[in-house]
Formats: structure tokens, sequence, C-alpha cells
């Protein structure tokens, strides 16, 4: 990866970092961002760091390994992204973050493990498709990779129970987009919670599913 490139993609993090930040998507240093570089390496958010301020310089350069090889130390999370890209060679991009409505929904009792929110939007199913709960594991418990990992192959997107969600895209603006409508469906679900809302058929699903794949 050139030295351009890789400014860019460093540009682009801090970008959407503020704008997820600016708008109350997360909050104090909860979240963090990665993206996949050409040398099969990886961009991520340093640890503690706020995703409103970050400094493009001080991003964490991973190697092809994981290993840490320059900039700030990375996110203590780093093992929830680098889970979800073994299992996901097409995602260039992963976001998670702490967001208030996506983290209620996985709080809420009788939810379906298998599929935390049910297909209310086009946009939901499009950008999202089936979310999975993931047990409750106290933060920075490696063996939440392992869960997630087992999940990963088959779901772009999966919720941590009493934690918040994890979002790969083909791209960072795609992660982010559908980390955003993730949460604008999980404030939908909590308003509609006791009025028996009328969810896409199966065979709706089927359809934006066919004509609309994720990665």
């Amino acid at each position: 990866m050139s030295l351009h490139d890789e400014n860019r993609l460093r540009e682009q993090i801090a970008t959407l970092g503020k704008s997820l930040f600016d708008r109350g998507l997360t909050m104090g240093s909860s979240g963090n961002i990665s993206v996949r570089t050409d040398d099969g390496g990886w961009l991520m958010t340093p640890t503690n760091a706020c995703l409103g301020r970050l400094d493009p310089g001080r991003i964490s350069r991973l190697d092809r390994d994981g290993g840490w090889k320059d900039g700030d130390k990375p996110t203590k999370e780093s093992f929830l992204h680098m889970a979800m890209y073994a299992e996901r060679p097409q995602s260039e991009a992963i976001v998670h973050l702490h967001s208030t409505h996506s983290v209620a929904v996985s709080c809420l009792p009788g939810i379906d493990p298998c599929d935390c929110i049910p297909p209310l939007t086009a946009y939901y199913v499009m950008r999202v498709g089936k979310l999975p709960l993931v047990p409750y594991h106290i933060p920075g418990d490696e063996s939440l990779g392992d869960a997630v990992k087992g999940l990963a192959g088959r779901h772009s997107a999966v919720l941590l129970a009493n934690h918040g969600p994890v979002v790969a895209g083909k791209s960072l603006e795609a992660a982010v987009y559908a980390t955003e409508e993730l949460e604008e469906t999980a404030k939908l679900f909590l308003l509609l919670q006791g009025k028996n809302p009328r969810a896409l058929t199966p065979e709706q699903v089927a359809e934006l599913e066919a004509r609309y794949p994720r990665d």
C-alpha cells in the first residue's frame, strides 16, 4: 500500500469516527474502527481513544498476523476485529460501537438469539440482515473472540449481549452505513415494543437478499 493510500484511509477513519461521535452513536472513549490494508495488515483505532478526536497519524498499524507495528497501542478489543476478519476475507472494515439503542436491545429479555431484531425495513435487510446475539462476556475476555468467530462466517453483524454491535462491511463507508442502519432499526424496534409491528415477510426478505447481496 502506498503512503498516499494509507494516509487517505487514516483520514477516512478519523472523519467517520468524528461523524459517529458527533451524532451520539458512541461516547467517551468507547467504540473502535479497523480497516484492512492492501499489504494484508490493518489500521485500527487506538486504545482509550475518543472517536471524535482521532489523530490520523497516531492510528495503530498492525501486520498481517495482528501484531502491533506502529502508531499508538491498538484498542484492547482488537481481538474482536481479528475474529471477524478471520471468517470474513471479503470484509474490508469493521465498526464496533456501544450505541445506545443497539445496546438496549441486547439487554432485553426474550429476544431471538438467532435474530435479535425483526426485518422491519428493507434497508435493514439490505445492510444488516440477520443479527445474532453473542452471550455476555466480561470486556477484554478473549474467549469473546471465539464466540464471535463462530458466527462471523454467516453474518456480517453480531450483537454482543449487554455490550454493543460489531459490524463488518466491504468498505469502511459500508460498515459505517450498516452500523447506522442497525442503530436506527434498534430504535424503531424499541419504539414498537408491545405494538405487534408488521415486519417484512420471508418472501420479501428473500427478494431483497437476492437483489442486494451485502458482502
